[in-house]
């Protein structure tokens, strides 16, 4: 008995050749040489700042040695701390406050993106025009007169740079949303009685958490670099916590004397930021669903 094969019209010649399969998402994430790469990185660094410090069991706060020297794994800064301990602590600041602001411009945009998208009307209206008012300003500049009012401290640097970044969030949901609740499934789901907030959360929700993973993946990047920003004008990490913006502000005084205390945290800096832009690349082609089926 012959089995039943589903053909598909070849765009070269227009002969009949078997349907594309459709790729996992694991399948399509290990292919992408970008996503691959940056993975790794990250996860290299995650593991680094996570179990560094104990398989590293130095202080960094405490003076081990003379200063300025390059006694240690990489030498003593200007205090004569280990700079390695250091910097396994800076990193690890520098991610987990650009990590924490992500989370909440995330919760909140996408939040208000939804109501926004699916409710329109003046809900619409007001929602966008407050993004917009936000939009208008330049991030940073926002965050070092608000963070400058508050004053520095790590938890209002959170707070700021995740309630500036909400209107990147809302205005991506919100596109999403508007073209979703269009949808026929959607009005079957109307028509079906189905609650508001049940259509928001099971149906509509789903449909743009692709898109909110990218904006996420290149938030990230950019809150890591105004964190760095803000703790290198003095507005963020305060001593004797290390930051690499901190890092970087006090290696510049000696760049003569030992030019390695500004250049460590700098690369470190640099290739976060680098590999974020890139998983965030990544990704956007990984959940495309136009490169879901292969042949």
């Amino acid at each position: 008995m012959s089995e039943n094969v589903v053909t598909t019209p070849s765009r070269a010649t227009g002969a009949s050749g078997p349907a594309p399969a459709r790729r996992g998402l694991g399948s399509r994430l290990l292919r992408n040489p970008r996503t691959f790469v940056s993975g790794a990185f990250f996860v290299l660094v995650f593991a680094a700042v996570a179990f560094g410090p104990a398989l590293y069991p130095i202080e960094f706060r405490a003076q081990v040695g003379v200063p300025l020297t390059q006694n240690g794994l990489l030498g003593t800064d200007d205090f004569g701390r280990d700079v390695f301990a250091r910097l396994l602590v800076a990193t690890r600041t520098s991610l987990l406050v650009a990590a924490g602001a992500v989370v909440i411009a995330l919760v909140l945009g996408v939040g208000l993106g939804l109501l926004a998208g699916f409710l329109g009307g003046w809900t619409s209206t007001i929602i966008m025009r407050g993004s917009d008012i936000l939009l208008s300003f330049p991030a940073v500049i926002l965050a070092i007169a608000t963070v400058a009012i508050l004053g520095p401290d790590l938890v209002n640097v959170v707070l700021v740079i995740g309630v500036i970044y909400v209107p990147r969030f809302t205005r991506v949901v919100y596109a999403q949303a508007v073209s979703i609740r269009s949808a026929q499934y959607v009005d079957a789901e109307r028509v079906n009685g189905t609650p508001t907030w049940s259509i928001i959360a099971r149906t509509v929700l789903p449909n743009v958490m692709s898109t909110v993973i990218v904006q996420a993946s290149l938030s990230l990047s950019f809150a890591i670099q105004v964190e760095a920003g803000l703790s290198f004008l003095g507005l963020g990490a305060q001593p004797p916590l290390a930051s690499l913006g901190t890092m970087i502000a006090s290696g510049r005084d000696f760049l003569e004397v030992q030019p390695t205390l500004l250049i460590y945290p700098s690369l470190i800096l640099i290739a976060i930021v680098l590999a974020v832009n890139v998983l965030g690349d990544g990704l956007r082609d990984v959940l495309d669903p136009r490169r879901a089926f292969v042949r």
